[in-house]
């Protein structure tokens, strides 16, 4: 068996990187790298995203409901209205990441998600305007970003973002679907390429 893969304890092959936490099956199996396209949902991965910056994913994924409470389930129209007394409350939240640079980043970006939105007509025509070209793309799990994933990281930092780096952007773009990184004897690898296929690219 590759290196690439484990078994779950349902014999079931998977990513290897489930080896980490049984708490990551139902992520990878019923989230990671099945395409996207609402926008609530798109902005929530880039703040979890942003705070998983030095982080493990494992960290923010048990904290993933304390930060939707805490950031009004990631509503872009409630979290650009946060004041100082919000700010203070989330730096006061032992629930989520008290990092006051990804805090303000997070109440930042949704000013600027709004933009995006005014622009493009959805923050999803933004993102889905950076879906990597197959040749851009090595064997699955080979890479840690790519060149879709640096220049959006370029154009989104020129227009204000904050922790949007190439490789944060990389990890968003597996998990949101952008891209079809399961591992080749992956179980779930198939139905992702079928979801893809069928998946209506907003434009």
């Amino acid at each position: 068996m590759s290196q690439d893969i484990t078994l779950g304890p349902d014999g079931r092959p998977r990513c290897s990187w489930v080896r980490q936490t049984e708490d990551f099956i139902p992520y990878h199996d019923d989230e990671w790298g099945w395409p996207i396209a609402d926008d609530r949902h798109l902005f929530e991965k880039l703040c979890l995203e942003s705070f998983q910056s030095g982080l493990s994913w494992r960290t923010v994924l048990s904290k993933r409901e304390n930060f939707r409470s805490a950031f009004e389930n990631f509503d872009m129209g409630a979290v650009v209205e946060f004041s100082a007394e919000d700010r203070t409350r989330l730096l006061n939240d032992a629930g989520i990441i008290r990092h006051a640079g990804k805090i303000d980043a997070v109440i930042n970006n949704a000013a600027r998600a709004q933009e995006l939105v005014a622009e493009h007509g959805s923050l999803s025509a933004y993102v889905w305007s950076w879906e990597p070209a197959p040749e851009e793309l090595g064997a699955p799990q080979s890479q840690t970003t790519c060149p879709s994933a640096i220049a959006m990281s370029k154009d989104m930092k020129q227009r204000g973002w904050k922790f949007v780096g190439p490789t944060t952007l990389f990890a968003f773009m597996q998990s949101m679907g952008l891209l079809n990184d399961h591992a080749e004897g992956c179980c779930m690898r198939g139905p992702v390429d079928a979801a893809r296929a069928r998946f209506q690219r907003p434009q």
